[in-house]
């Protein structure tokens, strides 16, 4: 027979209030509005000051809207990215690209 340690399916499921939490969480539903529910009506009530309502706006944003995360790009092994551009087999003139590029909004500083 074992004694102690993690036993399958014992103690507290994943994700369920303590009886703190789940009293905290009744008190506020009680009450009517809960601290999130205020800052959004804060927000919408253009009776206010615009000062108070972008306040509210900036404290609920974080729980209305995920935060974005950044993304370095490198290349390969953390690496500079590298482009490659292939040019066309035969080099053309400028009047030659502007012909074959024509209705498209071009710049041309250069002549042939």
């Amino acid at each position: 027979m074992s004694h102690g340690g993690a036993r399958p399916g014992s103690g507290r499921k994943p994700g369920s209030p303590n009886r703190k939490t789940a009293a905290t969480i009744e008190a506020i539903a009680a009450s009517g509005m809960t601290p999130l529910e205020y800052l959004i009506a804060t927000m919408r009530d253009e009776a206010n000051d615009p000062a108070m309502r972008l306040d509210a706006a900036k404290a609920a944003a974080p729980y209305c809207h995920p935060k974005l995360s950044s993304i370095e790009h490198s290349g390969p092994d953390g690496g500079p990215i590298s482009y490659v551009v292939e040019a066309p087999a035969e080099a053309l003139s400028t009047s030659e690209w502007a012909k074959r590029w024509q209705g498209r909004a071009v710049s041309l500083q250069s002549g042939d």
